[in-house]
């Protein structure tokens, strides 16, 4: 089924049965706005009365699968798929379920028969799948077969060449999967973490420690997370790792729907890449990267509770354990439980205290939360734990010369934003930072300027920083210079009411008072409660419409 007409299947676009709006409009209107808002367990619901009434209606049976699977329920959406399949209705979404459950099962030369029937969700799924059903059911030179007919399809050769490697190791064929991870096949693979780490796994098993720790090196350098650090210290011990990126046929299934998850991730919405991570999570609990995965998608999605509850089940013992915290207190952040996530963030510098990016987490959500000061000691343990700071790390010091400026210490923050200039020297965010906090105390203005117009040279579609730009040629009183970078910045930025503002002032500044005025009705307009004093003062604009700029600056 081609994408596009799957997708409407997914979000309930099409036109109900005639017969469902007789009797039984008010469950699927309400599953039907479910379902458009991603509320899952409301549309479930809705959707399960709906069928309650009408338990042959094709969209009712697929949009209460869609949301069962957007909750992660297989159980009860499997039943749901053999009902669409056993009513000769093409679907996409009950494939996508049936599949995964027969290799739940192990029932793979049943699955075989299916595929071979026309149960199919997509050229590349179907193809994978059929070479891990076949190494399930024992025939390993028909699933290398398969996995090669994957490869010959072009576009779509990295996939078939991955799953072969981990098809080869899975069985025991180090040497094997080693050829194709090193692109000695002929092909080179861009592998994920997860793929660098099963290469590692594989070289460990072959004898070749002193290999895998240079694959771990120059893949992500020394600042490696608890599960990258755990290994490394097993391979500098000697010891052999254990290879369980995919152990069976059954994980192999997995590791195909992380696989299109992980490729339709940015390319497709999120509710459909959603019902590939929650299948390979289905299969495989301990699949943390789907699970993250899942969890980020429903951030996306809004659905902060179900997020929360994914990252729930990472348990304490997971290298990845910091990182499901650290994501469930942005879940929490954005639903509006500031306090609870910074809870989180805090008892998680109490047991996992010896990682930067904890700290840095809590310092951004203190940030963020405008509680400057105690954002501070975060991001000065961040530092202490970093040591030496390379290039990546230049957004730190930003961070932390933000809460030095916003907390009235101009020492301590120039010194942080020259820092992060030192390491990475044409960053515009920064530069124009610096630039304007010079312009806004009337210091160094030659080289405020110069700030700003490296940051404009860079970014010269960003309202923010031509907005600096145009303010500091109007605080250098070349009035006329600024009024076309401000009329640039507020195209850019038309609802801003710092902007708006400022273009009212560099009006008044060249005569053009009426236009001014305008501007400042302008600015007040856009105003709402989340905006702050300390950018954009209401009383002040209001007053320069009672008595004029000159008046409020005298």
């Amino acid at each position: 089924m081609p994408l596009k007409k799957a997708l409407t299947l997914i979000l309930g676009l099409c036109l109900a049965d005639v017969a469902t709006a007789q009797g039984n409009s008010g469950p699927y209107l309400a599953g039907r706005t479910a379902v458009l808002d991603n509320d899952y367990a409301a549309a479930a619901d809705y959707y399960t009365r709906a069928l309650i009434r009408d338990s042959r209606n094709p969209v009712l049976l697929e949009n209460a699968l869609t949301a069962f699977l957007g909750l992660g329920d297989l159980g009860r959406a499997v039943p749901l798929g053999r009902r669409l399949i056993e009513a000769g209705v093409e679907s996409q979404i009950a494939n996508l379920v049936l599949i995964g459950d027969a290799a739940q099962r192990r029932a793979w030369d049943p699955l075989l028969d299916d595929i071979e029937a026309g149960q199919s969700v997509g050229p590349l799924f179907d193809g994978l799948i059929v070479a891990w059903a076949q190494l399930g059911a024992g025939r390993m030179s028909n699933a290398l077969a398969a996995f090669d007919e994957v490869m010959s399809n072009n576009g779509v050769e990295a996939f078939g060449l991955y799953h072969k490697a981990l098809a080869l190791a899975s069985v025991g064929d180090f040497e094997g999967a080693e050829k194709i991870f090193s692109g000695e096949s002929g092909t080179e693979l861009r592998l994920t973490r997860r793929g660098i780490i099963a290469y590692a796994q594989v070289l460990s098993q072959l004898e070749k420690n002193d290999v895998a720790l240079e694959l771990i090196a120059a893949s992500f350098g020394d600042n490696l997370d608890p599960g990258l650090q755990a290994m490394r210290a097993s391979i500098e011990a000697g010891e052999t790792l254990q290879f369980d990126a995919v152990r069976d046929a059954t994980d192999g299934v997995a590791e195909i729907y992380h696989s299109i998850a992980g490729a339709l991730r940015g390319e497709t919405q999120d509710g459909y890449t959603l019902l590939y991570s929650r299948m390979a999570q289905a299969l495989r609990p301990d699949h943390i990267d789907a699970v993250l995965l899942t969890a980020e998608l429903l951030e996306n999605l809004e659905r902060y509770e179900l997020a929360t509850e994914a990252y729930d089940t990472v348990p304490r013992t997971s290298p990845a354990f910091h990182a499901a915290e650290m994501g469930r207190a942005e879940a929490l952040r954005r639903s509006g439980r500031t306090d609870a996530a910074v809870e989180v963030l805090k008892q998680l510098t109490e047991s996992h205290g010896d990682i930067p990016m904890v700290h840095i987490t809590l310092g951004d959500t203190l940030r963020g939360l405008e509680q400057y000061d105690d954002a501070i000691p975060a991001y000065d343990k961040a530092l202490e734990l970093i040591g030496t700071p390379d290039e990546s790390h230049w957004i730190v010091f930003f961070a932390r010369g933000i809460a030095h400026e916003r907390t009235d210490q101009w020492p301590n923050a120039e010194s942080d934003f020259r820092q992060a200039l030192t390491l990475r020297p044409e960053q515009p965010q920064v530069l124009n930072y610096l630039g304007y906090s010079f312009l806004e105390m009337q210091e160094n203005l030659d080289e405020a300027l110069d700030l700003i117009e490296r940051a404009v040279a860079l970014r010269p579609d960003s309202g923010y920083i031509i907005d600096s730009l145009g303010w500091g040629l109007y605080r250098m009183g070349r009035y006329p210079e600024a009024v076309g970078h401000m009329e640039r910045a507020v195209e850019l930025m038309p609802i801003d009411p710092i902007v708006n503002d400022h273009l009212g002032d560099v009006y008044w500044a060249v005569g053009r008072h009426r236009e001014a005025e305008f501007q400042w009705h302008r600015a007040l307009s856009f105003i709402t409660d989340q905006t702050s004093a300390d950018d954009v003062d209401p009383d002040r604009i209001r007053r320069k419409l009672e008595v004029g700029l000159d008046a409020v600056f005298e």
